[in-house]
């Protein structure tokens, strides 16, 4: 009889440090559970199932187990409603290049060379999202399609083509280097849901990588992804975790001491994968056809409050992501989850959370905790989470530019000069805009209170750069050499108001 081990995330909620401690210590329990799996056990063997505690029935749910699958006979996957309208890439040889003109790449995963067992399953993905019964999660049919042996009848798999800005710097090519879309499912509730496999082997994109994922670090995401999930923060899910005995080498501490790990493969599921990269990449080789493309593409599947035929579609898609990229990390915060690598190409369009790499929860309180080791500069420090994802949505406005008209790019001017208190128009104030966003951006000012505080100096406070201590947003943009410059060229501009005063231009500052 299969064990079962059901975990009670919604206890998480309760007390911040439980999440890093359960995953610390579920992580190492599997490793070494892992560890200990014969080559040859079957792979149903030391299998948990995560499930929801939930004590009443929905109305219908009768019904909706009535209708999930046995097996996977006749379950389908579809790539169709992308590839009927996002171009593919040409060559169709499975090497690291570099690709151009295309969103995906046809990519087969690459299967295991040794016995894959099966680790984990999550009954409520299977069963809610999947319209699976959990036990089809127990055939050799199931095993093969999770761990990328097998291609179900509709699939087309596609390794997704983005860049980024990584650490703050651009990164060109970047894309799916280690992972497979494998399709789209529709359920029974009309939701469409994205499968793609993480660590099922190399592709186009997969640059210096093995395209592997191990044991260790798939136990992290599997699990933090379902506890997000159960905190009530939008994530990707986890629907299985397998593990091979084939070796995969890591260098874990990033300290030169590489060991032999075993390679594991995640089935993520989400409603889109698409992230700031993916628009990224095409404004940065001047694909803008199919960054337009793209956007419509987008907007028409996952934005249904934005008409397609609107246009002003781009300013109302881009104020949508950046209000719920807000809400995003405003609930990261609220349960001390730090990322740990919020490049651009790790930030999804939808402001769910994705790409669980070196994240952690913060226990006692501490603006600089770090989960990753290797962030030497702290700049995903958990306190400069709000300030990276303005970097990354100032990324995305650039990406968008090319699309929009005089006008649509005025509408972002008159936000910024209203922030800054500015009346009228005048030559030079895009430079002087661009200017205070460097200093932020290099000195890592908070962004809210950068602006807030703006508003409560007073202007001979400015001209003497005489900042009081309590506007310490402003006191740390200050350290930088360039500051006393832009200091000048805003008083300057100030002047140019009219019969305005500062108390009339903190009021117009705080209602911005």
């Amino acid at each position: 009889m299969t064990p079962r081990i059901g975990f009670p995330f919604c206890c998480l909620s309760r007390r911040l440090p439980i999440p890093r401690l359960l995953l610390a210590w579920v992580t190492c329990w599997a490793v070494a559970i892992g560890a200990l799996l014969p080559p040859g056990l079957e792979g149903n063997a030391k299998l948990w199932h995560l499930f929801s505690n939930k004590s009443n029935q929905q109305p219908g749910s009768c019904e909706a187990e009535a209708r999930l699958a046995a097996s996977l006979d006749f379950w389908t996957l579809s790539s169709e409603n992308l590839l009927a309208v996002l171009p593919i890439d040409p060559v169709k040889e499975n090497y690291v290049r570099k690709v151009k003109n295309c969103v995906f790449s046809i990519a087969f995963p690459t299967p295991f060379k040794s016995r894959v067992h099966l680790v984990a399953v999550s009954k409520e993905v299977l069963e809610d999202n999947l319209d699976l019964d959990l036990s089809v999660s127990e055939t050799d049919d199931f095993i093969q399609l999770v761990s990328g042996k097998k291609i179900v009848f509709g699939s087309i798999p596609l390794a997704h083509r983005y860049g980024g800005h990584q650490f703050g710097i651009w990164a060109d090519q970047l894309g799916d280097g280690r992972a497979h879309l494998i399709g789209i499912y529709m359920n029974r509730m009309g939701e469409k849901w994205e499968l793609q496999l993480k660590g099922s082997g190399k592709t186009p994109y997969s640059r210096n990588g093995d395209g592997r994922a191990v044991l260790r670090s798939s136990v992290r995401e599997f699990l933090c992804s379902e506890a997000m999930y159960y905190l009530g923060i939008p994530t990707s899910r986890a629907a299985s975790l397998v593990v091979s005995d084939d070796e995969v080498w890591r260098d874990q501490f990033y300290n030169g001491s590489i060991v032999k790990e075993r390679g594991a493969v995640v089935l993520r599921v989400a409603k889109s994968w698409f992230r700031i990269g993916s628009l990224e990449i095409l404004t940065h080789y001047g694909e803008l056809d199919l960054l337009r493309t793209l956007l419509d593409f987008i907007i028409q599947e996952h934005f249904p409050s934005v008409d397609i035929k609107e246009p002003n579609r781009y300013v109302e898609f881009f104020s949508i992501v950046v209000s719920e990229t807000a809400q995003l990390i405003a609930l990261w915060m609220s349960v001390g989850f730090a990322h740990g690598v919020c490049n651009t190409d790790n930030f999804s369009l939808l402001s769910i959370t994705i790409d669980y790499g070196p994240f952690g929860f913060m226990e006692a309180y501490n603006p600089d905790f770090v989960p990753n080791t290797s962030d030497d500069e702290r700049r995903y420090k958990i306190g400069n989470q709000a300030n990276i994802g303005m970097f990354n949505l100032n990324k995305l406005l650039q990406a968008l530019n090319p699309l929009l008209d005089p006008g649509q790019k005025q509408l972002f001017r008159e936000l910024f000069k209203a922030k800054l208190g500015l009346l009228g128009e005048r030559k030079g104030d895009d430079d002087l805009i661009a200017f205070l966003l460097h200093l932020m951006e290099k000195t890592e000012a908070d962004f809210t209170m950068t602006f807030r505080q703006l508003s409560e100096i007073t202007q001979s406070q400015l001209q003497e750069l005489n900042i009081p201590q309590q506007f310490w947003a402003l006191k740390m943009i200050s350290k930088h050499e360039l500051f006393p410059a832009w200091v000048s060229q805003y008083l300057l501009r100030l002047k140019s108001n009219m019969n305005d005063s500062d108390f009339e231009r903190r009021k117009r500052m705080m209602s911005k």
